[in-house]
């Protein structure tokens, strides 16, 4: 699963180093202050990219800090991708810097758990923001340049909670849906024009999503959990070789298979079982 950072009011950016290298590619990561989005970034600048990294939380200070250590180009934009005031802001930073995107991953999202009508509306909707709208303004803006020079690589961060119905975590695993849908279709719609589209499937991952979704007290907040840097490898893997998905962890391929085989009401139960709250009772919903 993937998390975004704490909101901040103000959206800023740091100016490119004039010593980049305009041969070198570039990246630009959504997420990038923690977790899976910042492992994806370390994986990134080892490699040789220049990077954009994107969070909307004072972390991402020490986290381009510590990518910088690389020799890379490392800048840091701050930014709420929950609005398009936010998005549009990522856009520009990007373009003032004249230089081509050659890796694009939209890794930034957000969990909302317990009862759907236990949290506020506006959780709810900053949670669609955030997860599908700005993957899809995101997308929109800056693949076309992509398309336009015929080279690109597109890493989406979706979620094994895609696979099924998820009682207790019913807005995050809509939001995953569509964004796995949007994946596997965009993939399609560019195959033949040399920009790869994949989608990174994790399962439970060891990262500050759980406590910030309000998940901890649950069997899955509880459970076992894969390493970021274990989620980020297998997804940045199937990135380098264009792959349409990967998922992440065996417990992940567990539920992703069961879904191919269970109705929808079964395997609704089995997620609301591990996600509902402890406080809420034990048993599993019929």
């Amino acid at each position: 699963m993937s998390e975004t950072s704490t909101p901040t009011p103000d959206a800023t950016a740091t100016t490119a180093d004039p010593a980049a290298t305009a041969d070198r590619p570039l990246a630009l990561v959504t997420g990038a202050s923690s977790g899976i989005g910042l492992e994806l970034a370390r994986l990134l600048v080892r490699d040789g990219h220049d990077l954009v990294a994107v969070a909307e939380d004072a972390e991402l200070t020490d986290a381009a800090l510590q990518l910088r250590s690389s020799g890379m180009t490392v800048v840091e934009v701050r930014a709420d991708l929950a609005t398009a005031d936010g998005v549009e802001h990522v856009v520009r930073e990007t373009l003032a810097l004249g230089r081509s995107i050659d890796v694009l991953v939209l890794n930034a999202g957000v969990g909302v758990g317990g009862p759907f009508l236990g949290a506020p509306v506006e959780d709810q909707l900053r949670l669609v923001d955030l997860n599908v709208r700005s993957v899809v303004h995101l997308a929109h803006r800056l693949l076309p340049a992509m398309v336009a020079r015929g080279d690109g690589k597109v890493l989406v961060t979706s979620s094994v909670a895609a696979s099924m119905p998820a009682p207790y975590n019913a807005t995050y695993a809509a939001s995953k849906a569509f964004v796995q849908s949007f994946t596997e279709a965009i993939r399609r719609e560019l195959k033949d024009v040399g920009v790869s589209v994949t989608a990174l499937q994790p399962g439970p991952t060891d990262t500050e999503f759980f406590e910030r979704g309000g998940l901890e007290d649950s069997l899955l907040g509880k459970g076992p959990k894969d390493p970021a840097s274990k989620a980020a490898k297998k997804g940045y893997k199937a990135l380098m070789k264009g792959k349409a998905r990967v998922v992440v962890g065996g417990k992940g391929k567990s539920q992703t298979a069961m879904s191919r085989v269970l109705p929808e009401t079964a395997s609704a139960a089995m997620h609301g079982a591990l996600s509902k709250p402890r406080g809420e009772g034990a048993e599993s919903d019929g």
